[in-house]
């Protein structure tokens, strides 16, 4: 049986809490496309380093990232209220690159299925 940490826990709570708090904001600098990919807790339950990917360029990236930390007051006030904690920790928000990892991933999949498949029909 697998044994999870109290912070492990924490953190995934978070991390959906964040993903619907987020998803709620009416920013227009914070794309429909930005999700919480991670979230990091540190031990003493004072941070919380939030893992963000939006889908986009740079300039939506950093446009989203500035959005999310102008609005960290009203998000950790949230926070609190959805998740029951002594202290409600203090989000740091980071962008992450992992939707277009995925996404150009994807992409290299299809490209070599279409040429796998190519291949076939020239046998």
């Amino acid at each position: 049986m697998a044994s999870f940490k109290r912070t492990d826990r924490i953190s995934g709570e978070i991390q959906r809490a964040l993903s619907d708090i987020i998803r709620d904001l009416k920013d227009p600098r914070i794309p429909m496309m930005t999700s919480v990919v991670a979230v990091e807790v540190s031990g003493d339950l004072r941070y919380a380093k939030a893992l963000i990917s939006v889908m986009g360029d740079s300039e939506t990236k950093a446009a989203a990232i500035k959005g999310l930390k102008s609005a960290s007051g009203f998000i950790r006030r949230e926070l609190g209220s959805r998740v029951r904690l002594r202290t409600t920790p203090e989000v740091i928000f980071e962008a992450s690159d992992s939707i277009e990892h995925g996404a150009h991933i994807n992409e290299l999949l299809h490209q070599v299925f279409k040429e796998d498949k190519a291949d076939d029909g020239d046998n």
